[in-house]
């Protein structure tokens, strides 16, 4: 099993400034994404080259305590059942990448912290 993930660059970059912005962790932001990404109907689309620019992070920094959660979450939206080896780093990172984009545009929607808060809230 493998239990680091690397993002790409984009999403190292995106999570430096939003954490910059909001004082947000970068793991809480990376659940925030994710969470958005579920919330699209569309299959990710699972990229097997690997990153080599952005962040290394471990499955427990990211998932916590809800490792469980986000795996079942992850098999639900693919309406199958998954493997751990599909699941980490693959779909996850997969969902984080598509997720940190809309994360990036909500906050620009948003104009300030306060709104992207509220925002994140509602998620």
């Amino acid at each position: 099993m493998n239990f680091n993930l690397r993002t790409s660059k984009y999403a190292a970059e995106s999570l430096r400034q939003l954490h910059a912005a909001t004082s947000i962790t970068p793991n809480l932001l990376i659940r925030f994404a994710v969470s958005l990404s579920l919330r699209k109907p569309e299959q990710v689309e699972v990229n097997t080259k690997e990153h080599s620019d952005g962040l290394t992070l471990h499955r427990s920094t990211v998932t916590g305590n809800y490792d469980n959660v986000y795996f079942a979450l992850i098999a639900q939206h693919c309406r199958r059942e998954i493997t751990d080896t599909e699941y980490f780093p693959g779909l996850f990172n997969a969902h984080l990448e598509r997720g940190i984009r809309l994360l990036n545009a909500e906050y620009k929607t948003a104009t300030n912290s306060e709104r992207f808060f509220k925002t994140l809230m509602s998620i």
